[in-house]
């Protein structure tokens, strides 16, 4: 882990790559100015050893053209199934779920989440915490609170909660690398979720999320259960769909907003069993030569908390599946 002096020890800014498309270094701006003001009176910052560290940030291009083109938004379900939904990230999974059975339990037995989907989120965010993304986290939340106005707000938020993260764990705020949208570690927690949900769930009194799976894992079983995960309840599951009425089932967004009761007047045809007045979700997946009805229950629209896409939920869910159905084959050869 990166422990350090929050502010003790500054870094020299980094020489900016052809990879990450520097558009300047930054020069304290009066938005930048106006931040800094802020952190210095709602959280007692020291003003001038913060806009030391902003002038040590860069504003990237290549973070700009990410943020403005998500896989979620641009590919069709097909397409971005393919990412997930492949031979090594399941085989892949099904070894992470081997390795970490014990903890894997534990976090089950404490949140309700179930093994197969805790792991299938680790493997979709950080293939199983192999990729947690090059970007320095300053750099990534200094160009998007500063210089992306659909989300300025947003990531300036983010920012915020950055800094106390770094204050309170003792990090340098100029190590910490992530994504491209600043989210951080194997579970790639934002800054907001990382202070609210990560937890020290191997008792070293350290929450370290980049390198300990342990915790890791305790944290986006955490992060489930505090979004309403209903343990042992149903997920999600296919249907047909008939006539034209079906189509209402569709609009809106993700959170479940039809009533049991009228799926037969809605044309949605289902073999599962419903809670009586249970809410669902209707969903519609396209493949090469046609497409796929989803009815999806509260559980799968806690999945939609860590990601809002339903591409990204169903993702989660079918690798959880996959990862499952072949870690119990594996079991059954080895009871030969």
């Amino acid at each position: 882990m990166f422990k350090l002096n929050i502010f003790s020890t500054l870094l020299i800014c980094l020489i900016a790559t052809a990879q990450q498309n520097v558009l300047a270094k930054t020069e304290i701006s009066v938005s930048q100015d106006e931040f800094i003001a802020q952190m210095a009176k709602r959280h007692n910052f020291d003003a001038t050893n913060l806009s030391k560290v902003l002038k040590q940030t860069i504003v990237s291009q290549t973070i700009l053209d990410a943020i403005s083109r998500p896989a979620e938004k641009k590919l069709t379900w097909y397409k971005y199934r393919k990412i997930f939904i492949q031979k090594k990230r399941i085989n892949q999974g099904v070894a992470f779920m081997k390795k970490n059975a014990a903890t894997l339990k534990q976090a089950e037995e404490k949140f309700g989440v179930p093994a197969e989907i805790i792991t299938a989120i680790i493997g979709v965010e950080t293939f199983y915490g192999r990729i947690t993304g090059s970007y320095r986290v300053v750099d990534a939340l200094n160009t998007l609170a500063f210089h992306y106005p659909k989300r300025a707000d947003f990531f300036r938020a983010e920012f915020e909660q950055f800094l106390l993260l770094a204050r309170e764990q003792g990090f340098d705020p100029l190590s910490l690398k992530g994504s491209y949208a600043g989210a951080m570690g194997m579970p790639q927690f934002i800054s907001s979720s990382y202070r609210h949900y990560a937890i020290d769930f191997d008792g070293d009194d350290v929450i370290d999320i980049w390198g300990n799976p342990t915790d890791a894992i305790g944290s986006v079983a955490n992060y489930f259960s505090e979004h309403g995960w209903k343990k042992g309840k149903s997920i999600v599951a296919e249907v047909t769909v008939e006539g034209t009425k079906y189509r209402r089932a569709l609009e809106g967004g993700l959170q479940p907003d039809i009533n049991e009761t009228d799926l037969g007047a809605l044309g949605i045809k289902s073999d599962s069993i419903f809670e009586k007045n249970e809410k669902l979700k209707l969903f519609e997946y396209d493949l090469e030569k046609k497409n796929e009805y989803w009815l999806a229950h509260k559980n799968f629209y806690v999945i939609t908390r860590y990601n809002h896409s339903a591409l990204y939920a169903m993702a989660v869910y079918q690798l959880a599946m996959e990862i499952k159905r072949r870690a119990n084959q594996s079991a059954e050869v080895i009871a030969q």
